[in-house]
């Protein structure tokens, strides 16, 4: 696992100790930021279930603003703490220590990007879409939800303020992206 392109091109990522969390592919990471392009410049990023952190950096590597990771395993954080400092992207990206549940039931700030990859099989990606919903003021005007899931945990969702937009399929990972409903 490495950063594919940025500031950061080519430096390797550690990975969380044990099997807690499901990284993103360098394939899979590398054609989600072909998708968003340079869209990514001067961003707000919300990496939810941050992990080894892979999403966010990638992010700020290309010129994102802000990257904020949510995670509540200890090892994530400090995963995600080593591989910021390694990146050199430290100054850009704030670790909350906690549940990204509860993190979303607080007063919304607006992302660009939320970037959504529990653990697999949990239904916790709709969990998380469901709060996002709920306060819409989340996602920027112009943001986006990606979600990250095995093809086999998709399921269509019924969302107040969101729609789907398109998805891609990797193997086995699928990628969603949602986005604001347009007004009529």
């Amino acid at each position: 696992m490495r950063v594919i392109s940025g500031t950061a091109k080519g430096r390797h990522l550690q990975s969380v100790p044990g099997d807690s969390t499901r990284p993103i592919t360098d394939r899979v990471k590398e054609a989600l930021f072909n998708i968003l392009g340079a869209d990514v410049i001067e961003a707000e990023f919300l990496d939810l279930f941050g992990g080894t952190g892979g999403v966010g950096i990638e992010a700020l590597s290309r010129g994102a603003a802000q990257a904020v990771f949510i995670d509540k395993n200890h090892k994530a954080q400090e995963t995600i703490k080593a591989n910021l400092v390694h990146t050199r992207l430290v100054e850009r990206g704030e670790i909350v220590r906690g549940d990204a549940f509860r993190y979303l039931q607080g007063v919304p700030q607006p992302f660009h990007y939320i970037y959504v990859a529990p653990p697999q099989y949990e239904r916790l990606w709709v969990n998380a879409l469901t709060l996002i919903d709920e306060q819409p003021g989340w996602l920027a005007d112009d943001g986006e939800i990606i979600v990250q899931i095995h093809p086999k945990e998709y399921e269509a969702v019924t969302l107040e303020n969101f729609e789907e937009i398109e998805q891609r399929k990797y193997s086995s990972t699928l990628l969603v992206f949602y986005e604001h409903k347009q007004e009529a």
